[in-house]
């Protein structure tokens, strides 16, 4: 399983990544929509963002092994929801300290409600903040995730893939970093995907036969059935 060093996502350079991809996530979350959503997170801090159009947050963060927040249980088991529960679910870096991240993910994307968002952030593991990040969990393998390998297992679970973006300085430093290369070689990573809704099934019809009064003849615009 993997462990983490408590401070790191309380680190400064981490929340700067982690205000950064909030306002980076802002356009699309402002635009969901509904009465419960889920924030899982990697640390005690984590607050909800402010959505006007979302009721009811559960807020859970792991630590050791377990979901702490709102409820408690133990994080290698699946979430404690029922299908469909969440109009959005946002995971804050949660698959990077998740015993199962790709069970995790699964997990999201089975209480996501159709027509739902799942929103995904995290630190790149293809730049300046790898090292880092390595050095401040001491050596430990933090499980960082590829957002194209995300990518592909949301496609393969049905989702539609709505946004994808680099973001926050190249380096871990106070230092701001240019536009262009924040969204080439931006630290962190934001991503946002939306599950299909269910195709309703037309009923089919089944025809009614049609009685024919005494005198024979139908009233104007009575469609004979195939019954007579």
């Amino acid at each position: 399983m993997q462990q983490r060093d408590d401070d790191i996502y309380a680190s400064a350079p981490l929340r700067r990544l982690l205000d950064e991809q909030t306002r980076a996530l802002k356009p699309e979350l402002q635009r969901c929509f509904g009465t419960h959503a889920l924030l899982l997170g990697a640390s005690l801090d984590d607050a909800p963002p402010a959505l006007p159009m979302l009721g009811c947050w559960t807020t859970l963060h792991l630590e050791n092994g377990r979901y702490l927040g709102d409820l408690q249980a133990a994080a290698d088991e699946p979430l404690p929801f029922i299908d469909d529960a969440f109009e959005l679910v946002l995971l804050r870096h949660a698959l990077e300290v998740a015993p199962l991240p790709a069970a995790l993910l699964d997990e999201a994307i089975r209480v996501l409600a159709p027509g739902g968002v799942l929103a995904l952030t995290g630190v790149h593991p293809f730049g300046g903040w790898s090292p880092w990040f390595y050095w401040r969990v001491r050596g430990k393998s933090p499980a960082l995730q590829m957002p194209w390998r995300l990518r592909r297992q949301l496609e393969l679970a049905g989702l539609v893939i709505e946004q994808v973006q680099r973001v926050g300085n190249v380096w871990p430093g106070p230092t701001a970093t240019r536009p262009t290369l924040a969204g080439a070689f931006g630290g962190g990573y934001v991503l946002v995907a939306r599950k299909r809704r269910r195709l309703a099934t037309p009923l089919r019809l089944r025809p009614a036969p049609v009685h024919v009064p005494a005198n024979g003849r139908l009233s104007p615009g009575t469609r004979r059935s195939s019954a007579l």
